[in-house]
């Protein structure tokens, strides 16, 4: 995300700028963001390697239940985390260096409390659906570590130590599919989804020491005072309504999959899940080269009032965002051919007319992630959740609807005709904001 202010860099960055002369502070900068984008855009060229020998390497029943089961871990994030974040985030920044440790020290009580109540419930849930011992066994820990992750990357970038979270992120989702990818292509007897599990978990607990770390070498203190549960309480009643819109999103980026299943059978979730492996890879590459920077500059403008210049913004974003989407979808459509016939399964091939879709999915999803950070940033909340909790329905009816004439494609076709109610809704209410303002500009 681009910078909150000047003195909220990095801490390592704000050290060093302080002998960097006036002049050189853009070329600083830009030193910075091309770093961050190389370390995103590493993670993302791991992880995009990965899906491809996943699929060559494993069998196409392992890879789609490795999509489940990362699908199934995603939401879990949600159940444990409430969400607090985007209450906490912009909490921490109104706040003085002193009063950040005890803020932080809320949330993870807060976490601690929902772990215990809520993950046995959904381990006796997922035992029910039929998963196996091993896959439930690795659940938890993974679970547990993603999330602590997840959770200090974000306390990273709302600080504006993007480069660290980069790290941090590589470490996490990038060094172990290098590990995977060198121990399935030398070892064959490595191609099973324990090894890939083991390697997550040990990548995660590598990552959390790693943040912890850096997280220690900030300008955070007050971690002595005791939990503000009154806060807490502000902060759940907050993120409340959030939750429920988040849980119907990610319910739609969750259900698809188990839905894939019963439409097509695992094997057809194995082709799905390496062509939004594919697909995905934009959402990775935007979030590190347009929104991680745009981002923190919109919610600066917002609380200075300075409107004109969060849409200035805005409008870069949307742009960038564009171009970057366009080029995206032309380039993988004509490599992935290239690519599936290098995997060299039937099952991949015969599956292609999925990608299309799958793709202009992972575009408009993408796009409508400009207006989403425009009015988060404004604090205009109600837009974004209620498209979340209108598009689940939407998404249950087009594709059950779609599933009796076009069940190969139902459920990709389904998941883009809810991301566009999403955009169109969020695109008229950031239109309408923008225009109130304007008006009231022109009043005063």
């Amino acid at each position: 995300m681009s910078e909150i202010t000047s003195s909220r860099r990095g801490w390592a960055l704000r050290i060093a700028s302080a002998s960097i002369p006036q002049g050189n502070e853009r070329f600083v900068a830009g030193a910075v963001r091309l770093l961050n984008i190389g370390l995103r855009f590493g993670t993302l060229l791991t992880r995009f390697l990965f899906v491809f020998f996943l699929a060559r390497y494993v069998d196409p029943k392992s890879v789609g239940y490795y999509g489940l089961f990362t699908a199934t871990v995603i939401y879990g994030l949600y159940l444990v985390g409430l969400d607090f974040y985007i209450f906490a985030s912009r909490e921490i920044l109104q706040v003085s260096d002193d009063q950040r440790g005890a803020m932080l020290k809320g949330q993870l009580a807060l976490c601690g409390l929902l772990y215990v109540f809520v993950l046995p419930p959904v381990v006796l849930i997922l035992k029910g659906e039929g998963w196996s011992a091993s896959l439930l066994w690795w659940f938890v820990p993974i679970l547990a570590l993603e999330h602590f992750n997840q959770e200090v990357s974000r306390l990273l970038i709302v600080l504006s130590d993007q480069v660290a979270a980069s790290v941090t992120l590589f470490v996490r989702q990038g060094s172990w599919a290098i590990a995977a990818v060198v121990l399935m292509t030398g070892f064959p007897e490595s191609r099973n989804l324990d090894v890939i599990m083991a390697l997550w978990a040990c990548a995660g607990l590598a990552a959390a020491a790693l943040g912890v770390w850096r997280v220690k070498q900030l300008p955070i203190s007050g971690w002595s005072k005791p939990v503000d549960w009154r806060w807490v309480r502000k902060g759940i009643s907050v993120s409340a309504a959030f939750l429920v819109s988040t849980l119907a999103l990610r319910g739609i980026q969750t259900a698809d999959r188990y839905w894939m299943e019963d439409l097509g059978g695992i094997e057809a979730v194995g082709a799905y899940v390496l062509f939004l492996g594919v697909a995905g890879t934009l959402m990775v590459f935007l979030d590190a080269g347009v929104f991680s920077f745009s981002y923190p500059a919109l919610i600066r403008h917002s609380h200075k009032r300075e409107y004109e210049l969060a849409r200035t913004t805005v409008r870069q974003m949307f742009f960038q965002t564009l171009a970057v989407s366009v080029a995206f979808g032309c380039v993988s459509w004509v490599a992935l051919p290239y690519l599936l016939g290098w995997v060299g399964k039937t099952v991949y091939l015969d599956a292609l007319d999925l990608y299309p879709w799958v793709a202009v999915a992972a575009i408009v999803n993408a796009v409508g992630m400009v207006p989403h950070y425009a009015l988060y940033a404004r604090g205009c909340d109600r837009p974004i959740i209620y498209s979340h909790i209108a598009a689940l329905p939407v998404f249950i009816g087009s594709t059950w609807w779609l599933g009796k004439t076009h069940a190969e494609l139902a459920v990709p076709i389904g998941m883009t005709i809810s991301f566009t109610l999403i955009l169109i809704w969020k695109a008229i209410a950031y239109s309408q904001l923008d225009k109130k303002q304007i008006e009231l500009k022109s009043t005063v």
